[in-house]
């Protein structure tokens, strides 16, 4: 059985917010934020939704946790998100000063590893990679070939 404060379970729950994105048409991503091992935001998506292109879930997740936590720093917090995220994503990232970001797939034409890597995150965050990565990538890659 799967413990629920695993890294597992919550990469699982970011999944659900992926597939949600990918029922409403946008590309795939689903995020959470946790903070003592309790899920504070979800997000997906919603670049087409809100007709915005900063709607990623990344950033839609930070919102969501500075509101609930009624601070704009999130050093106690991690970041389960089912794809690499962006430059613009990880700069909001280190501007939160988020503790942890765990992401499934890697992004080898945009994820924020090619362009400086650990080094456009805050210096104390920590980081890792590969959680689900296969069940990530599937969902992305089953939404790229419905859209050929």
């Amino acid at each position: 059985m799967l413990s629920v404060h695993s890294d597992t379970y919550f990469m699982q729950q970011a999944l659900a917010e992926a597939q949600k994105a990918y029922e409403a048409g946008e590309v795939p991503v689903g995020a959470v934020i946790v903070a003592d091992n309790r899920i504070i935001a979800r997000a997906h998506n919603q670049t087409e939704q809100l007709t915005d292109v900063t709607a990623h879930a990344e950033i839609l997740a930070l919102t969501a946790a500075s509101s609930h936590l009624g601070s704009k720093y999130l050093p106690d917090c991690t970041l389960f998100v089912t794809l690499e995220p962006c430059v613009m994503c990880a700069g909001a990232l280190a501007w939160a000063q988020i503790g942890r970001v765990v992401y499934g797939a890697s992004d080898e034409k945009r994820g924020f590893m090619l362009f400086g890597g650990k080094n456009l995150l805050h210096p104390k965050t920590k980081l890792e990679l590969g959680i689900l990565e296969q069940e990530c990538s599937l969902l992305l890659t089953a939404f790229f070939r419905s859209k050929r």
